[in-house]
């Protein structure tokens, strides 16, 4: 039985991967900034002393985008120093790192799927610390598998998932971007995907950069349609006849990125290549459109609740 210690424990990744963890055959040590601060280096290795961890998944991070722009110190101290903490103390220990990097290592200007062999080039605060933070994991010596993701969503925290949920259900008219192109992901998939990597310990002589993202392709914009008519067949499926028997229907719109302001150049294409994980790992990555009927399914079961608890 090996000890697996898990930061950003609070986040959606790390909520996802604390769903499923029971059922493996490792101790799980799931933390967050209130259990371990990871900018603390000697907080790192008593720590990892004190409970024999012999691998440790990385799902903290500095994630808003924008305001990195204003405060990259304490982006890079998140994505960038803390990383380094974690994979120095893993490379003392002789322990196992496995950690979630972005497609904003990217500048986002190709046309194919982005492949992990290709040159990284971020364009804002954001993408340069966390591709320093890659960088500080490869230099520190420790084994280390870095896994790559994108558009990350799920039932819990702040995503584009929620934030749809919530506008539309306000609002009868929203615009959403066309021009950026990628793959929704959704967290649980993911962290299915890191749970099975580390119960089989098949990380071992496979050190590297992965990408994972679910399959397909779409923009915001069809993203955006495709949420808003999950919610929607959810509802009609609990006693709502039609469309126009909704409390909202929202109409949405596609619009250029231009038309709204933004302190960072977000990638027009971040569609990530995943044969490499898949061919590695024997991971299988299901199409967004499913996960995303999943974890409508998960949000709607919870709001029915709320209703009834009230």
């Amino acid at each position: 039985m090996a000890n697996i210690l898990v930061t950003g424990a609070n986040g959606q990744l790390g909520s996802e991967l604390g769903r499923i963890a029971e059922s493996g055959k490792n101790r799980y040590f799931f933390t967050d900034v209130a259990e371990l601060d990871i900018t603390d280096s000697q907080a790192i290795d008593g720590f990892m002393e004190q409970k024999e961890i012999d691998v440790v998944v990385n799902c903290a991070a500095y994630t808003n985008v924008d305001r990195a722009e204003d405060d990259e110190i304490t982006a890079n101290m998140l994505n960038n120093l803390a990383v380094g903490n974690l994979a120095r103390g893993c490379a003392q220990r002789g322990a196992f790192l496995v950690h979630i990097s972005t497609d904003y290592v990217f500048d986002g200007t190709g046309c194919v799927p982005y492949m992990e062999s290709d040159e990284p080039k971020p364009t804002g605060a954001y993408g340069r610390t966390k591709l320093a933070g890659e960088r500080s994991v490869q230099e520190s010596g420790c084994g280390y598998i870095i896994i790559r993701t994108a558009w990350l969503y799920s039932a819990c925290g702040n995503n584009f998932v929620k934030n749809m949920r919530r506008i539309t259900a306000q609002s009868d008219l929203r615009k959403v971007v066309f021009d950026q192109v990628g793959t929704p992901t959704y967290a649980g998939d993911l962290a299915a995907a890191i749970f099975k990597i580390v119960e089989e310990e098949s990380f071992r002589g496979n050190e590297g950069i992965y990408h994972f993202s679910n399959e397909g392709v779409c923009s915001w914009y069809d993203f955006a349609i495709a949420i808003r008519d999950a919610f929607g067949a959810g509802e009609v499926g609990h006693g709502v006849d039609t469309a126009s028997d909704r409390k909202h229907f929202c109409e949405i719109l596609p619009c250029h990125s231009d038309e709204f302001t933004s302190k960072v150049k977000r990638p027009s294409f971040s569609v990530l290549d995943k044969t490499k994980i898949k061919a590695t790992f024997g991971v299988a990555v299901p199409y967004w459109r499913e996960s995303l009927e999943k974890c409508v399914s998960e949000l709607l079961a919870a709001e029915r609740a709320a209703e009834k608890s009230e």
